[in-house]
């Protein structure tokens, strides 16, 4: 990184090399380490370019600067002038790029002192996440924070970049927009001059970008926050970045194609590593069915072998009476200890089923757990799924959902647990032809796979008048996912462009005629007003950036992130109101009774919000 000159320096400290030798030059930073052997003081100063060692001697730099060096502690700021010298034999440091030269000060100026910190840079490795969390400011102050956010600063340059040359334009969508609860919760936000009503955060900016193509804009790109009032985990926060797209008069492949272009110039331009050319595409019918998951992880085997036919052969009731049974090959899985195989049976649970049916594969054929139930189908079943001496079969036998869930999780719990080595760094694939809808028994109504502006197959619009289960559920979309590593990165779709198609879709997701009006009116009114065909994709730019610095944790690739429950640690947030601002925005805050207390609901209220406005 090249230094802008001014007062308090002339390079950053990882900038100086050998050729620098005999320079004048002034630095500023933080002190990373001290190292005081007494006529000399040490010391390494640290910005976000990296490291420089400074060295102070009295007889360079004056018995005053000596003596204020040796009260010089972590994370304290300073700037420093000397001259640039080679480090004597035996001295230079390979691991640092400016290993090969020290400063040696000639005058100091203390910009600003610390106390002793709660932890420093280095010492992360051994402080709670809450810690890290609390005192962030510190914490992003590590190399590898650091780093994480000059990446993620090189995508987001990449991506404006690349579309930009492609003649996209960046254009800003609302954060107060109108809530369309067919999604994740949303995040609400008072409306004060207008009691009672809300604006919602955008949880994308679908609905506008589909706008700005009726609107004859053509190619729509915005890196953009958007917000989901979910309970947070690993990859998935409330609040989160992504790269929206869109583009009129294009087709799937279209956008795929500008898709794979952008990521393959990420991957090289930051990794140094090719992505296939083209990405291969699977059916989402043939992921479920091989993977259990519409993100497969292709990086090892361990795909889903149908034995629904074999189960019936057999007097085993949980395979023969069984709408679905399938099964997976653990390699080596023979060495786990009975104790692991039924911890598995009550893990299965989690996902709905009522256990999970294992067999060790030996050279005289099955031993323990269902051995004795499948030896009629024994030759059959080792001849499908080609299973070995030594290795486990793992069998799920329930409703096609449970199982591929279930299936598809043990595959990913067993590759990570086994050790299995990947057969590739970053295995890619497009997920295609997902289902339009979803049957929700819950709720007893059908839901979109993706959202309800996804356009369905041409050769399936007709069954878009259909009432019948099996004919609906069998719509395909014109949506599709890009998976590298079991992630499903980014999602998209072609949009519905004709008003009579999108109709007819809320009316499938129960949404009627007044209902349609009252949340979409405004959708619909463009979309009779001549809407081009049209459609796009959103890459999740968090979930990039993991992938691309090997980071679990979505949190570490987030400047200022909330903890799992939803907490800013660090600047106290979410927090209580006053009753000022509640009455100016005309609301009521109710507060739950602790458990075990029911106190009136109307003291509550009063306490909180001081009884003014409207709930």
């Amino acid at each position: 990184m090249e230094a802008i000159k001014t007062r308090y320096r002339t390079h950053t400290n990882g900038q100086l090399r050998k050729s620098d030798v005999g320079n004048e030059v002034q630095l500023a930073g933080w002190v990373h380490s001290y190292r005081d052997h007494g006529g000399l003081v040490f010391i390494d100063l640290r910005d976000r370019d990296g490291l420089t060692q400074l060295v102070f001697d009295s007889d360079e730099c004056g018995k005053a600067c000596h003596d204020d060096a040796r009260k010089l502690r972590s994370e304290w700021v300073i700037s420093v002038r000397g001259k640039v010298s080679a480090r004597g034999e035996g001295m230079v440091n390979p691991k640092l790029p400016t290993g090969e030269i020290e400063v040696r000060v000639k005058s100091m100026e203390v910009l600003s002192s610390s106390p002793t910190p709660p932890f420093t840079p280095h010492e992360t490795e051994t402080v709670n996440e809450e810690k890290r969390l609390q005192y962030r400011f510190i914490d992003l102050r590590r190399a590898e924070m650091q780093q994480t956010l000059r990446t993620r600063y090189r995508v987001t340059k990449i991506m404006r970049d690349y579309l930009g040359d492609l003649g996209f334009w960046e254009i800003e969508t609302p954060f107060l927009t109108k809530s369309t609860p067919e999604g994740a919760r949303d995040f609400l936000v008072p409306a004060r001059l207008m009691p009672g009503s809300f604006y919602a955060l955008p949880q994308s900016p679908q609905l506008f970008k589909q706008l700005l193509m009726v609107a004859g804009c053509d190619k729509y790109m915005q890196i953009v926050r958007c917000f989901r009032d979910e309970d947070p985990r690993a990859d998935r926060q409330a609040e989160f970045t992504q790269l929206d797209v869109e583009m009129s008069f294009i087709d799937r492949e279209n956008i795929i194609s500008v898709m794979e272009g952008l990521l393959r110039k990420i991957w090289k331009d930051v990794l140094n590593v090719e992505i296939p050319n083209p990405i291969p595409h699977m059916q989402y019918d043939e992921a479920m069915n091989k993977y259990g998951s519409d993100r497969p992880d292709l990086r090892f085997g361990m795909e889903l072998h149908d034995i629904t036919d074999l189960g019936k052969k057999t007097d085993f009731k949980v395979f023969s009476q069984a709408p679905m049974v399938k099964a997976i090959v653990v390699p080596g899985g023979s060495k786990l200890t009975r104790a692991q195989t039924d911890a598995l049976a009550e893990w299965a649970k989690g996902f709905g089923a009522k256990g999970l049916a294992v067999t060790k594969v030996t050279a005289s054929g099955f031993d323990t757990g269902v051995a004795k139930f499948i030896q009629p189908i024994a030759q059959e079943l080792i001849a499908r799924t080609g299973a070995k001496e030594g290795d486990l079969l793992a069998f799920a036998a329930d409703k096609p959902k449970i199982v591929h869930k279930v299936l598809g999780e043990l595959r990913l719990k067993m590759a990570k647990d086994m050790n299995l080595q990947p057969s590739t760094e970053f295995a890619w694939v497009w997920v295609v032809d997902f289902p339009l809808f979803e049957y929700d028994d819950e709720e007893k109504r059908y839901v979109s796979t993706h959202h309800p502006f996804t356009a369905p197959l041409d050769s399936d619009l007709e069954k878009l008048s259909s009432h019948d289960r099996e004919v609906v559920e069998s719509i395909k979309s014109k949506a599709y996912d890009i998976v590298v590593n079991g992630s499903e990165v980014g999602g998209g779709s072609i949009r519905i462009h004709r008003m009579d198609v999108q109709q007819k879709v809320f009316a499938l997701l129960g949404i009627d005629e007044a209902g349609q009006k009252l949340k979409f009116g405004f959708l619909l009114d463009a979309l009779q007003y001549g809407a081009p065909p049209h459609g796009g994709i959103a890459l999740g730019l968090d979930r990039l950036i993991m992938i691309l610095r090997n980071i679990n944790n979505i949190r570490d690739v987030i400047a200022f992130p909330k903890t799992q429950s939803g907490a800013d640690l660090m600047c106290g947030s979410p927090s209580p109101i006053d009753e000022k601002q509640l009455r100016e925005a005309n609301i009521k805050a109710l507060v739950p009774p602790a458990k075990g207390a029911v106190p009136d609901v109307h003291d509550v209220v009063h306490k909180h919000a001081g009884g003014a406005g409207k709930p």
